[in-house]
């Protein structure tokens, strides 16, 4: 179960970066299936060059920075539609990954990662290691939050809200998608290189299906934590992974095929949609898809929302009833 954790969130840095791109800027983003791959590949092939592995995991965040303004060049500047010059660069990036690593698979069961020294002190794997990369993470997350909350943080969130908005204000979109795009991807690819160091090896197919294990993160953090303010939005995508590797951890445990797992994560992007417009679920504002939202009151007494008020309906009426005789 801790192992579940420790992965668990080093995912969470895959699910700050596909929450930048899948809410803040409403962009159907599929790079990061390859761009997680790059960065494994990237970290991997320098870590077996002997190369030091904070560089090489840098190297893989810097890898990933390319693909996603690739897909942003693609998409703003040569006008292709966003899902399929995400699609584009994810292909591309399936030949590139081979050539990064020479092999579909390259091992660093032997080499020096930046989990050796935890490993050395053999903290990895006990709730103190987890409390170290807590740490890291949570640095992460908050310079994430306090880089939305600057000008061109706004400018990106209104590009997402309503682009043609922020554009009679001067605001070049262009730019704030291409940048969104390489933080995101360079966030998912940072992921992927500290994976293949803890898991020991890079994987040429380590992220197939890698946008559904994101999506669930996303949508089921946000819809159990809300996401009514941009700290709590950030916090429930990364509790949101962590709850995805232990249900994964369980469903495991409870006997389940490993091959059914890609189902598992749909079924819960699926329940953690639905669910919240169903039942008693509906009725928790933190719950719903908008977290934080008042629901609607339920007195029968009350007027409808839209309706004008008790008075001026009054008014209408008497002013529509029919006159009698001498009034």
């Amino acid at each position: 179960m801790i192992g579940a954790l420790e992965l668990g969130l080093l995912y969470g840095v895959m699910a700050l970066g596909v929450y930048l791109t899948f809410r803040v800027l409403n962009f159907p983003d599929l790079t990061v299936d390859g761009s997680f791959t790059t960065g494994a590949a990237v970290a991997a092939a320098l870590i077996t060059a002997e190369q030091n592995p904070i560089v090489a995991t840098l190297a893989g965040g810097a890898a990933g920075l390319v693909a996603g303004a690739i897909t942003g060049l693609l998409h703003t500047k040569g006008r292709i539609d966003g899902l399929l010059a995400g699609i584009l660069t994810m292909i591309a990036l399936w030949s590139i990954n081979l050539r990064i690593m020479g092999k579909a698979n390259l091992p660093l069961l032997r080499a020096e990662t930046v989990f050796t020294p935890l490993k050395d002190a053999e903290m990895l794997g006990t709730w103190v290691g987890i409390a170290i990369i807590i740490a890291g993470v949570l640095v992460l997350k908050f310079v994430i939050d306090w880089f939305l909350s600057t000008d061109l943080g706004l400018a990106i969130q209104a590009t997402g809200n309503n682009e043609q908005m922020i554009r009679s204000f001067g605001v070049n979109t262009d730019g704030t998608k291409i940048l969104t795009l390489s933080l995101s991807n360079g966030l998912v690819a940072l992921c992927g290189a500290l994976v293949a160091q803890y898991q020991g090896f890079a994987d040429i197919s380590m992220g197939i299906g890698l946008i559904l294990v994101g999506l669930a993160s996303v949508i089921l953090g946000q819809a159990i934590f809300g996401q009514r303010f941009i700290w709590l939005a950030s916090l429930a995508v990364i509790l949101g992974a962590v709850l995805y590797r232990l249900i994964i951890f369980f469903a495991l445990q409870a006997g389940l095929n490993p091959n059914d797992m890609k189902l598992v994560t749909a079924v819960l992007v699926v329940a953690a949609l639905l669910l919240p417009r169903w039942g008693f679920l509906k009725r928790v504002p933190t719950l719903r898809g908008r977290g934080g939202r008042v629901p609607p009151s339920t007195d029968p007494g009350a007027p409808a929302p839209g309706s004008p008020p008790a008075s001026v309906a009054a008014t209408a009426a008497a002013d529509s009833a029919p006159k009698t005789a001498g009034s």
